[in-house]
């Protein structure tokens, strides 16, 4: 199925179809190939190939036979651990997810793609204006990064529980104590952030949090009278840990831009020395389950995981972070 679309274009709509809450790779993955599968199959009973590769996905006109062993075979084409019962599973997913619909009327299941305002919306990948990595500005930024987080945090508690406002407000009081650390993906166009991280050095007192409980380190996404991590101020020779408390970027660009702005952490993270000489440990907190891969790949190990939520500690040594070759590190997560 891949071969039908060019590589830039399947990552492109593999990130957009990921931004959806409860969404995983492996259920993007599984959608998309079905969707070329079914586009694929209609072409073939008309009689008209396909013209590849595709410069767009459409969706199939209305229902379309598809047997949970085809599912299967489209599923798990490069796995030997997929079954029919496997593969049905997986179609009722995406149907929870609002990506298709199922019918089976006791002989025959049929699929239909549903309309997805996201994806129709893309853009041919040379149509998208110059992407940059800038400073966190407070005044401009703090709002729409604050609705960037939102949803990263809306995965893990399946609720709005994580109102934007308030997370606007916590960034704000991070740049006034600290604006270094803190670093903006955004369109040179329109400077519309689309990523957005956060290198937050942390007092001594604080760094007994890491190990404790993962959930007891959510601060953006929980309303809690004081943060529980404080933060250091520059001078200060007691401060060893940084806490990268956020990394993220719009799915559809997470694929293309992720290595210039790990790259950028890199140097960020170099000036930040000045004001923290004595920095050693990195920790980070993995919300979302499309960046565990991103973490351990930049040699961050799993510390702690949490009891009741699906969150993890992991550490990464800033020496070896800083000496890490970004581009051949995410090399193997491409693709």
């Amino acid at each position: 199925m891949r071969s039908l679309v060019a590589d830039a274009l399947y990552e492109r709509y593999l990130g957009l179809v990921m931004g959806r809450v409860g969404m995983t790779r492996r259920r993007a993955d599984c959608f998309l190939r079905l969707w070329l599968y079914l586009l694929l199959k209609i072409a073939h009973q008309q009689g008209q190939p396909l013209s590849v590769p595709l410069t767009r996905l459409t969706v199939p006109p209305g229902w379309v036979n598809c047997s949970c062993g085809e599912a299967a075979a489209v599923f798990y084409i490069d796995s030997d651990r997929g079954s029919d019962r496997s593969a049905g599973m997986m179609l009722d997913k995406l149907v929870a997810l609002g990506l298709i619909q199922k019918m089976f009327d006791g002989n025959t299941t049929q699929i239909q793609v549903l309309e997805l305002p996201e994806l129709q919306a893309t853009k041919p990948t040379d149509a998208i204006a110059k992407i940059i990595v800038d400073d966190f500005d407070p005044r401009c930024d703090a709002i729409p990064i604050a609705n960037l987080l939102a949803t990263n945090y809306n995965w893990l508690s399946r609720n709005t529980d994580a109102v934007p406002y308030r997370i606007a407000n916590i960034l704000r009081d991070w740049a006034r104590q600290y604006r270094q650390g803190l670093r903006v993906l955004r369109r040179s166009d329109n400077q519309n952030p689309l990523g957005f991280y956060a290198l937050y050095p942390t007092q001594r007192d604080s760094e007994i949090k890491f190990f404790e409980p993962p959930s007891q380190g959510l601060h953006l996404s929980q309303v809690t009278a004081e943060d529980p991590f404080k933060m250091a101020l520059p001078g200060d020779q007691q401060c060893r840990a940084v806490f990268v408390r956020s990394f993220v970027i719009e799915p559809a660009f997470l694929g293309t831009h992720r290595c210039p702005f790990v790259c950028d952490a890199q140097q960020t993270l170099q000036a930040m020395q000045q004001d923290f000489p004595n920095l050693m440990d990195m920790y980070t907190l993995v919300i979302h389950p499309s960046y565990a891969d991103l973490a351990q790949a930049l040699g961050f190990q799993k510390t702690s995981a949490d009891p009741k939520l699906p969150l993890q500690w992991m550490y990464q040594a800033v020496d070896r972070f800083m000496a890490i070759d970004v581009a051949a590190a995410l090399a193997k997560i491409q693709g």
